[in-house]
């Protein structure tokens, strides 16, 4: 595909900080998905020109210099189907064809890809695993195809996946679920697909371990932090210390209540790169953002992917009977695993928690990411036994599980409950044999999707697991309807 020239909305300077600080759309995302009718120096100084003038109107001149963009979800109707007719009529709404070149901050794609849903018109890197489950029992093989050759397009092109196809989500990616892509990919067309997308594969992992080799003890670079005894392990981490520009009113406020603004505007991508924008289990002191520290957290969940993806590597190297490489790799599974248990693994509790690297101790926050060692089978027996314990003591609530348990105002925490979650704790605690809490979770969260179905005629992105009555909210948007990966674990989880 021929790359096309590449336009970041700050380009439009003051034009686009106008916009976004008086507020002219309600949701910040809308205005940098809108795409200039003119070149954006041209159009920048037409608005310098005229800005000043008697009666000039800044939407208006916005309506007239720029395509809006269309939310296609929500002129869609589920028609009273049954649920599983509606997900099934949903895949070619959610569907979006190869891109052509239009000049906005839509990074083009070569081939057909699903979006979430709502706000959500772009890929997402994390959300698409979660999508393929469910393409996977629709029976959408070439969909799954053009999703994993989507994003080994990225990898290709900006040597990772960034957090979606905008030019203003370059600066990070997002949970790394390319390699368990590629393995859903494998179970429908052979082991030979490992191989195939071995070299993207590779690329991402070198992405993530950037600085391995030099950082020092007690250092980080990137995404990798050396502890002081000489452990290896990974943090989320954006490197632009400025709003985000989709965000770009909220975090300008976020970060004013912190103490270090540039700091906070980091920590602020970096949760966003961890795909749990935001929770509790980022902020000091469990509730104001402009605590937020996520960037100084190694993450379990995080090293569970980093991992799974030595694993793969170790596997494929050893098919192709590279024992260097393979042998190399063996010892990197070994010391990450080794090294997950030590900084995250919380005997006295039976629990797995985050590790704050700065001040050298686990963080209190009980959260679902508790569950991926369990999915990664990176958990011991009589560890997997204290995690189902506390999932199903203190998490499992009417609808599934709670995200975590501080009630925040922030929509990845108490009381709202997440698909992908869903799907990772129930297929860890079968990892393990825990299956009566794995169908009771299973059970319980396929209901709370079937009741508000019922009520609305819509798939959510997320729901409020204490009380199924109620939408969920928190965040710094309001609750989506699509939703894909809402619709992947629901059709995933109707098999099991």
């Amino acid at each position: 595909m021929e790359a096309q020239p590449i336009f970041y909305i700050e380009s439009l300077g003051k034009l686009f900080e106008d916009v976004q600080e008086q507020k002219i759309f309600p949701d910040s995302k809308f205005f940098v998905d809108c795409i200039p009718k003119e070149a954006p120096a041209a159009l920048l100084s037409t608005y310098l020109s005229t800005k000043d003038q008697p009666g000039f109107n800044l939407l208006d001149f916005v309506t007239a210099h720029f395509i809006l963009p269309v939310t296609s979800i929500s002129q869609y109707a589920s028609g009273n189907k049954p649920i599983l007719e509606h997900l099934e009529a949903l895949w070619p709404v959610l569907t979006r064809h190869p891109d052509k070149t239009h000049g906005g901050t839509l990074i083009p794609l070569p081939h057909p890809y699903v979006v979430p849903g709502g706000r959500f018109r772009e890929i997402y890197y994390w959300d698409s695993y979660f999508t393929m489950l469910g393409l996977q029992v629709s029976r959408q093989i070439d969909t799954m195809q053009h999703m994993v050759d989507n994003f080994a397009y990225l990898i290709d092109s900006f040597g990772f996946i960034p957090n979606g196809n905008r030019t203003y989500y370059l600066s990070r990616s997002q949970p790394p679920f390319f390699t368990l892509m590629v393995e859903l990919l494998a179970e429908e067309k052979g082991n030979e697909v490992l191989l195939q997308y071995l070299p993207q594969i590779e690329k991402e992992y070198a992405f993530w371990m950037d600085g391995e080799t030099e950082v020092a003890p007690g250092q980080q670079h990137r995404r990798v932090v050396r502890l002081p005894d000489g452990d290896l392990l990974n943090r989320y981490c954006d490197e632009k210390d400025s709003a985000r520009p989709e965000a770009y009113r909220e975090d300008s406020k976020a970060a004013a209540r912190a103490i270090n603004k540039r700091q906070a505007h980091i920590h602020i991508r970096a949760a966003c790169e961890s795909g749990w924008d935001f929770s509790s289990r980022w902020f000091r002191d469990g509730n104001d953002m402009g605590t937020i520290q996520t960037a100084h957290l190694v993450p379990v969940d995080l090293n569970c992917l980093l991992l799974h993806m030595e694993e793969v590597l170790a596997a494929i190297y050893q098919q192709q009977q590279n024992t260097v490489r393979a042998t190399a790799f063996q010892q990197k599974i070994t010391l990450r695993k080794t090294a997950i248990t030590k900084y995250c693994w919380n005997q006295q509790q039976g629990f797995y928690f985050d590790y704050h690297f700065i001040d050298g101790q686990q963080t209190s926050e009980c959260t679902l990411a508790a569950a991926y060692p369990l999915f990664f089978t990176a958990a011991s027996k009589e560890q997997a036994a204290g995690v189902a314990t506390m999932l199903e003591e203190k998490f499992l609530q009417a609808g599934g599980l709670v995200t975590t348990l501080r009630q925040s105002g922030q929509q990845w925490d108490f009381p709202n409950g997440w698909a992908p979650l869903q799907w990772i704790a129930y297929k860890g605690l079968k990892n393990y044999g825990h299956d009566a809490l794995a169908r009771r979770i299973r059970e319980r969260w396929m209901a709370a999707n079937e009741h508000v179905y019922a009520h609305t005629g819509k798939m959510m992105e997320k729901y409020n697991v204490t009380d199924t009555v109620t939408k969920a909210g928190g965040g710094e948007y309001p609750n989506q309807d699509g939703f894909g990966w809402s619709n992947g674990v629901y059709l995933k989880l109707s098999c099991e």
